[in-house]
């Protein structure tokens, strides 16, 4: 049997019932889904996902979706007039949703929330700023 697959031949399932999903398919993720798991150490990034695209990529007709202004694009909504010549230069694709969000991890890293601060209406306060450390007083 694994030679048929190795070859193209029948994908092989987990037991005999016709229902059954083939093993080598992944149960597929919607965009929501990866930005959250890709972003999972950073939670207020797929909160700006959400409110800057509603966790969409592409456009109804598969076109890389584009902002109300139309130099932001995909997910993460990655402003190619300030940010597409240095995403092209470091190999980040920003047309398809691993560029994007890695772009965007990349931007973060720098510049914390700031590119996006024009939709913090919406995701809340600025996680910019470092966090507040407790300190006991005596």
């Amino acid at each position: 049997m694994l030679m048929s697959v190795a070859f193209g031949g029948a994908t092989p399932t987990a037991a005999a019932d016709s229902s059954s999903v083939p093993l080598s398919t992944p149960a597929p993720q919607t965009v929501q889904q990866r930005v959250r798991l890709y972003f999972a150490g950073i939670p207020i990034m797929a909160d700006i996902a959400r409110c800057e695209s509603k966790f969409r990529q592409y456009d109804a007709d598969g076109n890389v979706l584009r902002g109300q202004v139309h130099s932001d694009v995909g997910v993460m909504q990655i402003n190619e007039y300030y940010h597409g010549k240095e995403a092209q230069a470091l190999g980040y694709d920003l047309y398809t949703l691993d560029g994007n969000m890695a772009f965007a991890r990349y931007l973060y890293e720098r510049e914390g929330t700031t590119p996006w601060l024009s939709s913090s209406h919406c995701w809340g306060e600025s996680a910019n700023t470092a966090p507040t450390v407790a300190t006991a007083q005596e």
